[in-house]
C-alpha cells in the first residue's frame, strides 16, 4: 500500500491520546509542540503529563477509555499495554472516521510517525511504512550528520529573504518580463534608484539561487566569520575588564601600604 506523505497543521485541532505512560508521554509532547488541543484518557499518567494537566496545557481524564471520547476528535494516538483495548479504540475510530495510530502496531495505524530531523523550520521525515523503524532511525542519524545545526539559521534567513522578495517591487507587476530595464527614477529621498519589478520566472530563479549549495557555503563562511569576530570581541572585552580589575587591586594595595 502506497502512503501519501504530508505535513499537517494541528494547531487548535482536537487530538485524543489513550494511555499516558512513557511512550504516550512522548506522543503527547509532540502534539503539544504542534499546538494541538490535547485530551488524554488514562487511569494513571507520568509526572510530566500530570504537570501539563495542572498547568492547563492539556485535559487529562483519569479513567479508562469510553467510545464517546472520540466525539469531535480529529485524530487519536493509542499507547496502552493492552492489545485488546488498542484494537477496540482503532475499530471505534475507524467507524467514526477518526485517524488513528496505535503505537508499534502497523495493522492498526492510519498514519505512521516518521523518523524526523529537525533544524528549526526545516523538517526532514523518513518512513519505511512501518516495515523497519530501526532503518528509519539509522537514516535519520545519517541525515543529522549531513544537515547540521547551521541549517536552522540558514532556513530562517531564506524565509526572511523570500518574504522581502515576494512583498517587494516584484509583487506589483507579476507579468513583468525578466529582462525588464531598471527604473532609473529616484526614490522619495532623491538618491536611491527604484528596483525594477521581477517577472515570475526571474523571481523563481532568484529563490532557487538563494537556496543553492553555493549560497549555503557562503552563509556558513559568513557565520563562521561573524562568530570569530564576536569571540575576539568578547576576549578583548574580558581582557580589558581584567586589566581594570588588576589596576584597581594594585591601587587598593598601594592605599593600604600608605595607611
Amino acid at each position: 500500500m502506497s502512503l501519501f506523505p504530508m505535513f499537517i497543521k494541528l494547531a487548535g485541532r482536537p487530538c485524543l491520546v489513550v494511555g499516558a505512560g512513557s511512550v504516550g508521554t512522548s506522543k503527547i509532547e509532540g502534539l503539544l509542540a504542534a499546538g494541538a488541543a490535547v485530551r488524554v484518557v488514562a487511569p494513571q499518567a507520568t509526572p510530566e503529563v500530570a504537570e501539563w494537566s495542572r498547568a492547563g496545557r492539556l485535559s487529562w481524564q483519569a479513567r479508562g477509555f469510553e467510545s464517546q471520547d472520540l466525539d469531535a476528535t480529529f485524530l487519536t494516538v493509542v499507547a496502552t499495554p493492552s492489545r485488546e483495548l488498542n484494537a477496540r479504540v482503532f475499530q471505534e475510530a475507524s467507524r467514526r472516521g477518526v485517524l488513528c495510530n496505535v503505537v508499534d502496531d502497523p495493522p492498526h495505524c492510519d498514519f505512521y510517525y516518521p523518523a524526523v530531523v529537525r533544524r528549526g523550520d526545516l523538517q526532514i521525515a523518513v518512513s519505511t511504512s512501518g516495515r523497519s523503524p530501526a532503518l528509519a532511525a539509522r537514516l535519520r542519524r545519517d541525515l543529522e550528520q549531513q544537515f547540521g545545526p547551521e541549517y536552522e539559521a540558514w532556513v530562517e534567513e531564506l524565509g526572511q529573504e523570500r518574504e522581502k522578495l515576494l512583498v517587494g517591487p516584484s509583487s506589483a507587476r507579476p507579468d513583468a518580463q525578466p529582462d525588464a530595464r531598471p527604473d532609473t527614477r529616484s526614490g522619495l529621498d532623491g538618491a536611491r534608484p527604484l528596483e525594477a519589478p521581477l517577472g515570475i520566472k526571474e523571481r523563481r530563479e532568484r529563490l532557487h539561487s538563494m537556496a543553492s549549495r553555493e549560497a549555503f557555503q557562503v552563509f556558513v563562511g559568513r557565520t563562521v566569520k561573524d562568530q570569530t569576530q564576536r569571540r575576539k570581541g568578547a576576549e578583548k572585552e574580558e581582557e580589558s575588564v581584567g586589566k581594570i580589575q588588576r589596576i584597581s587591586r594594585a591601587a587598593a594595595e598601594i592605599k593600604r601600604e600608605s595607611a
